[in-house]
């Protein structure tokens, strides 16, 4: 039986392993994943069109590589079926596949909102998919995005810096609105529109219809929007369907305590597709403090996982933003410390402390002090 099968082999999975090799070098590990295993860098697909960077130019270090450097088992290119749970059990493509611990490392899908009409829609996840959208932009003038939120974004200021035309599409009223206060969403909108991209708030693509090489997009308020390509970053859903078929306690996501202990003792999730008391969490700082907590779990040590203030990066070059969010239910509000190139923000609770914050433009670089701030 193998002691520790990882199922996954994005940040979460990889990292998890590097944690383990680390407290423990001799112990099996078998890392299952369905694509070819390279390890990447999810963060650099939205913003590689304006580097020019080919899907082969991310993979930062080769499957067979890492098998080698952190002593496991690959079996790439494998899907699971089933987990069998009273057996300890995978079904896979590759065969029967047991376990002592199971960890599932799947991550999430795009979100798939219905749009009428014959529209081929692409979403980038993962590196084969930013290879055939990467393909699909050879000869292509324009790009309409359906989605303001932090991906949408980082996508939209990367392909106008590449130089297409963008149009970005969300019933929001801001950029990141689900992040940001108004003050500082409305600050991206400028800089964003003078690399070209057009923005379009308040309003849903309905349906989208082939036009010669591109495609017309009718909106809610039955506006048009013409473009030769059309993405879609209204975000991701946790993958959660293998663990309820398997009779795990699934919510938004695969739900694990702060052990990252799912319903059944033997099986653990991490990263996009779980979620920890309650809490989803989708971002690197996050996958990373989850990962050593899990490593030591795995490794018979009394751990748990504890969250320190992360700040998020979003990656638009063109009017940077850091920022702390606070829960939509948090008891407070945001007050503005400072403007200039950008804006300064935090968010105060009932008693006068900081919680949390948002930094753009020329302040995105004082994250730093502003975390220390919020622990302090």
């Amino acid at each position: 039986m193998n002691p520790i099968v990882v199922l996954g082999s994005g940040l979460a999975g990889y990292t998890l392993v590097r944690e383990l090799r680390k407290l423990n070098g001799d112990i099996p590990i078998t890392l299952v994943t369905r694509d070819s295993g390279d390890y990447y860098s999810k963060p650099t697909l939205s913003n590689a069109f304006a580097q020019k960077k080919e899907a082969a130019n991310l993979v930062l270090t080769s499957a067979r590589a890492m098998a080698e450097q952190q002593k496991f088992t690959l079996l790439s290119n494998t899907e699971v079926r089933a987990i069998r749970r009273d057996d300890k059990q995978l079904d896979t493509t590759s065969g029967a596949i047991e376990y002592e611990n199971l960890v599932l490392a799947i991550g999430a899908d795009p979100i798939r909102i219905p749009l009428q009409g014959d529209a081929e829609v692409f979403s980038v996840n993962d590196l084969s998919d930013y290879a055939r959208f990467r393909d699909k932009l050879n000869g292509a003038k324009s790009v309409a995005i359906m989605g303001g939120g932090l991906i949408g974004c980082e996508f939209a200021n990367d392909l106008a810096l590449a130089g297409y035309k963008v149009s970005v599409i969300d019933p929001g009223p801001y950029p990141i609105a689900s992040l940001l206060p108004e003050q500082a969403g409305r600050r991206l909108m400028e800089p964003l529109k003078d690399l070209g991209v057009t923005w379009h708030f308040g309003k849903a693509a309905e349906r989208a219809d082939a036009t010669g090489q591109g495609y017309t997009l009718t909106l809610t308020d039955q506006s048009t929007v013409s473009a030769d390509i059309v993405l879609s970053a209204v975000g991701l859903r946790p993958r959660t369907q293998l663990a309820k078929d398997a009779g795990l306690s699934v919510s938004r996501g695969i739900s694990v305590d702060e052990r990252l202990q799912s319903s059944d003792k033997s099986i653990f999730a991490l990263g996009d597709c779980a979620e920890i008391n309650g809490r989803t969490m989708p971002y690197v700082l996050p996958i990373m403090h989850a990962a050593r907590a899990l490593a030591k779990v795995l490794s018979g040590e009394v751990a748990k996982v504890t969250f320190p203030y992360m700040p998020v990066v979003v990656k638009t070059p063109a009017h940077p933003i850091a920022v702390l969010p606070v829960g939509r239910d948090a008891a407070g509000s945001w007050k503005v410390l400072e403007e200039g190139q950008g804006i300064k923000m935090g968010f105060f609770n009932p008693e006068g402390g900081m919680t949390g914050f948002a930094l753009t433009g020329e302040y995105a670089k004082e994250r730093s002090e502003m975390t220390a701030r919020c622990t302090a």
